[in-house]
């Protein structure tokens, strides 16, 4: 097993992963920015080294920095969490290149599933369904216009080097089409540098249930089941939860398989997530794309399937076969994730500032990762993301009064924040039911 990790990430995943760590027996130093030095994460690593000023270029994205910080503190891998540079090819090679080890997929799988179109493509040859859409980059616009007539409107524009629900359009027409293309365009060469835009079939009702699968030591590759991901603000997820309500067996056993596929077919090692959507009309599911590293949501999968995903990760990547029997995985129970955000709960536009209050609910199945505690300060250079409370029981309806209980229990002033907002979705009859989509939250506003 790996002996010393430095965790090249902040807040809450780098208090979760260096939790485990720490568990394992596994010397944790954590990377941080002037903006963070009083975070809990920092305080909790075994050791802790500065690496820059709170621009996320000049610290958490200073590939440089890092790996100084790794070599002065003798560290033997790097986990790199997710955001940031966990999904960059060339630092992971870097990594690699110096010796050190890299939690998280080699750098060949990273780069073939970076691109929406390399990935569609790779994904179609492998026999995983991909909705109608252009299987190379729209080289301008009229090639755009030529290709949405071909799959029909509504029609989604999409940054090919895009994720994390960034640079995306839908287009209703043509005259649509014109507009959300040089946009998309100019965002994805702004903030991706590539601007190659992908355009695809638009799914006006439509869910979206992505599988964690795991590529394991000896070459293997498991799906430890599936995540309903349709709550969210402007493409970005607010709730998760496994199993999903929408997935029946034989659902879940198509969706299984088509993830192990799309994992095997680029020898993917280490923790990994298909995405798709799902229409509930038909049960036809199609591929989305595939994030390299493991996901914010992870926690709800840990609990359904009783394993600890960043154990497994230090397993992998330290060449150790997992806890568990890949043959017996099953899930069991049920368990809710809410994204706990410093943005208010109407427009969800960001609203940082000091806690002045911090009280975290606690009871039979409720947990908290945070990345913050009383008398932090919530800056504006980092995602809002404040804290996971995650909810577990034995049935849906069970972890849905626990979940009620804890949102009303949580109590944080000074940043605007999310809360009543998950006060109001778990009153929902839409949302209760269970037969919910991705259109529920404008629905509610």
């Amino acid at each position: 097993m790996i002996e010393s990790l430095l965790v090249a990430n902040r807040g809450e995943i780098a208090r979760r992963i260096i939790r485990t760590a720490k568990r394992l027996g596994i010397r944790a130093i954590a990377v941080y920015s002037e903006a963070d030095a009083d975070l809990p994460f920092v305080a909790e690593a075994d050791e802790a080294v500065l690496i820059g000023p709170p621009n996320p270029a000049q610290s958490y994205r200073n590939a440089e920095a890092i790996l100084a910080a790794a070599k002065a503190t003798g560290a033997q891998a790097i986990h790199p969490g997710y955001g940031f540079l966990s999904e960059n090819a060339e630092f992971a090679r870097t990594v690699e290149s110096s010796g050190l080890i890299w939690v998280g997929p080699d750098a060949d799988a990273i780069t073939a599933m970076g691109d929406k179109i390399n990935a569609r493509n790779l994904m179609a040859a492998a026999g995983v369904p991909v909705a109608p859409g252009t299987t190379d980059p729209a080289a301008d616009l009229d090639a755009a216009v030529t290709a949405a007539a071909g799959i029909g409107y509504p029609v989604m524009v999409k940054a090919a080097a895009g994720g994390g629900g960034m640079g995306m359009g839908v287009a209703v027409d043509e005259a649509a089409l014109r507009t959300e293309y040089d946009k998309v365009r100019a965002f994805a060469e702004r903030m991706f540098g590539d601007g190659s835009v992908l355009i695809e079939r638009y799914f006006p009702r439509v869910r979206h249930v992505e599988v964690q699968i795991l590529g394991l030591a000896d070459g293997g590759v498991v799906a430890l089941g599936e995540r309903e991901c349709s709550v969210q603000r402007r493409n970005q997820k607010l709730v998760e939860e496994s199993p999903s309500p929408a997935v029946s067996p034989e659902l879940r056993s198509r969706l299984l398989a088509a993830a192990v596929r799309a994992g095997e077919a680029v020898s993917y090692r280490n923790a990994g997530t298909v995405e798709c959507l799902l229409d509930p009309e038909t049960n036809e599911f199609f591929f989305l794309e595939m994030n390299t590293r493991l996901q914010v949501e992870h926690p709800v999968t840990e609990y359904v399937y009783g394993v600890d995903l960043v154990e497994e990760q230090l397993r992998v990547a330290s060449g150790l076969a997992p806890t568990f029997d890949p043959d017996a995985l099953a899930p069991s129970g049920h368990a809710i994730e809410l994204r706990i955000n410093a943005e208010d709960p109407k427009r969800f536009l960001p609203g940082p500032g000091v806690i002045r209050t911090w009280v975290e609910p606690t009871g039979e199945g409720v947990r908290v990762d945070s990345g913050y505690t009383e008398g932090n300060t919530v800056t504006p250079f980092y995602d809002s993301l404040l804290a996971k409370l995650i909810i577990s029981g034995a049935t849906r309806a069970e972890v849905l009064e626990r979940a009620k209980a804890a949102v009303a229990a949580f109590q944080i002033e000074g940043p605007k924040n999310n809360v009543p907002f998950f006060a109001e979705l778990l009153t929902n009859e839409e949302f209760l039911s269970g037969a919910y989509d991705t259109g529920i939250v404008s629905r509610m506003r």
